[in-house]
């Protein structure tokens, strides 16, 4: 499992992580990613930013692995159903 976790400092001075990225592969020369969760502001309250980290809907390759290996994860965790 290889994953990118991107944490960022937003203009409120906070740090959140951004994203939750996966490595899936090389195409050739090319990294092929996929983002896994991302973080969506919903607003500023009081000067702070205000979000969730939130799931992309895609599956990510390493859950197949996790099954395999006997750890099941929620199916809803990801955004699907």
């Amino acid at each position: 499992m290889d994953l990118i976790v991107h944490q960022s400092r937003l203009k409120d001075g906070t740090r959140r992580i951004v994203n939750i990225t996966e490595v899936q592969g090389m195409e050739g020369d090319v990294i092929v990613m996929q983002d896994v969760f991302v973080f969506e502001q919903t607003g500023v309250v009081e000067g702070k930013i205000q979000g969730r980290l939130r799931p992309t809907g895609i599956r990510p390759k390493f859950v197949e692995k996790f099954e395999v290996m006997g750890i099941h994860l929620p199916r809803g965790l990801f955004g699907f159903a």
